[in-house]
């Protein structure tokens, strides 16, 4: 009898504090969503613009939509098509252009087309944020120097608190004045300016940081 009632009262503790962990973790979470920037199929091997570690950032990508998903948290898709007179990928009504398998959005999930690296430019994402009382980003996507840091920026021109998460982003070389700058250099070196001066545009962190 004496196990018996020890085994029942260890089960409520374990449920009880399951139940204050995830409103512990809800708590943290107020007013947040997930961004999730331009992961599209051409940034893929294969594709007209392939990224260095894209498939890396958007298995961490997933992995983050799956917590957002599992926690009942608001996440937003953002989806660039071009428009532009000589684009070369996103061509609209391409394969390319697709929202890549490993974060299709579902049903209830917003997606956002937009036609420049802003995604607050020309769309109604901003009023889609003020409309969920979201106060705070977690931003993830392709590519970190252009659409994600820009979209960034303007959303810290908003009055948004943001975090990216570093390992769900991607980018590819550049070149400046003749010297190709590796894709590595580039991805660091801008995730360090947007997170100077003590994190004034976003915190920079990673999916284990986020997760655990």
């Amino acid at each position: 009898m004496k196990n018996k009632f020890k085994t029942i009262l260890t089960s409520c503790l374990i449920l009880i504090s399951m139940i204050t962990m995830n409103a512990q973790q809800q708590q943290k979470m107020e007013h947040t969503a997930l961004l999730i920037i331009d992961v599209q199929n051409d940034y893929f091997p294969g594709g007209k613009m392939t990224l260095e570690k894209s498939v890396q950032a958007a298995e961490n990508t997933r992995r983050i939509l799956e917590y957002f998903r599992n926690n009942h948290l608001p996440v937003i898709h953002i989806q660039h098509i071009s428009t532009n007179d000589g684009a070369v990928f996103f061509i609209p009504g391409t394969d390319g252009a697709k929202i890549n398998h490993l974060v299709l959005p579902e049903k209830d999930e917003k997606v956002i087309v937009k036609h420049f690296p802003n995604s607050f430019r020309e769309t109604d994402l901003l009023d889609y944020l003020q409309s969920k009382n979201i106060k705070n980003l977690v931003i993830t996507g392709m590519m970190t120097d252009v659409c994600v840091e820009s979209t960034t920026r303007a959303a810290f021109d908003f009055g948004f608190t943001n975090i990216i998460i570093g390992d769900a982003t991607a980018t590819g070389n550049r070149e400046l004045n003749g010297e190709v700058i590796k894709a590595e250099e580039v991805q660091r070196s801008f995730l360090a300016g947007i997170s100077a001066l003590g994190n004034l545009y976003a915190r920079v962190i990673n999916t284990d940081e986020l997760l655990k």
